[in-house]
């Protein structure tokens, strides 16, 4: 890895980092809540005030770089590079008190093909863990680096998965899912894209599949899948992440039943 990219890794963790004390002294009191498409899709207070303290300090640090965030502060990139941000990925989790929710940092350069991830970084304050990679250079947890060993079989998966906010797709997801759960050793609704991607990689699960995600969603998450050995390809508008002998299989099985 060379010193541009660890500068720009370190400085994910940094701000990562920064939007996690933001959350976590508000968790348990997070303010007014609103609702973008749906009653099912709420926004809080401290969403909003995450995203506040990481794209400022990135402005100061990268001034010419691009921002994707979830909460609206885009930018366009003059640099070549992007920063994609979840600033509170699981709100449902977090404004009911479930303490499964992260903040999500990817970095993305310009390519002819459009943008590709550079690297990735998921936060986890509650259990003080945070989860990163750089393409091509491995997964770590902390200093401690991640490695999957592949499943083989489908009755072995312990399969995550999510549904959207569109009430109206939620039947066709379940219908996927139920079919699913006639197959794998278990299957766990999360309620956060990036951690359950990063959870991967930690060997917690072994796939995900949700079909509609935002790329702030999956952007760090899908670095860390990757690096870790799953297989991560896109889904529709959403991600799936498996053992690469799994991948086709269960990519199969997700478009019967959708």
């Amino acid at each position: 890895m060379d010193d541009s990219v660890r500068l720009l890794r370190d400085l994910a963790r940094e701000v990562a980092h920064l939007g996690g004390v933001e959350l976590l002294r508000r968790f348990g009191n997070h303010g007014r809540i609103d609702y973008k498409s749906s009653r099912t899709d709420p926004v809080s207070a401290a969403d909003r005030a995450s995203e506040e303290v990481i794209v400022d300090l990135l402005r100061r640090r990268r001034p010419s770089d691009g921002i994707l965030a979830e909460e609206g502060s885009d930018q366009d990139s003059g640099s070549g590079l992007r920063w994609v941000i979840d600033p509170l990925d699981g709100t449902v989790n977090y404004i009911s008190g479930i303490p499964f929710w992260c903040v999500s940092v990817a970095c993305e350069r310009a390519t002819p093909g459009g943008w590709a991830a550079m690297l990735g970084v998921v936060h986890d304050p509650v259990h003080d863990e945070t989860f990163h990679a750089v393409s091509g250079a491995g997964a770590w947890l902390g200093e401690r680096q991640l490695r999957r060993t592949g499943r083989t079989g489908l009755d072995e998966v312990i399969l995550a998965t999510g549904y959207a906010y569109d009430i109206t797709h939620r039947k066709s997801q379940a219908a996927m899912v139920a079919d699913l759960a006639l197959d794998v050793r278990g299957v766990r609704m999360l309620g956060s894209t990036a951690l359950a991607l990063a959870w991967i990689a930690a060997g917690r699960i072994d796939a995900y599949v949700e079909d509609r995600a935002s790329p702030w969603d999956w952007a760090a998450g899908r670095v860390i899948a990757a690096e870790a050995g799953a297989s991560v390809e896109p889904l529709d508008t959403g991600v799936l992440a498996a053992p690469p002998a799994l991948v086709g299989q269960l990519r199969s099985r997700i478009r019967t039943a959708g």
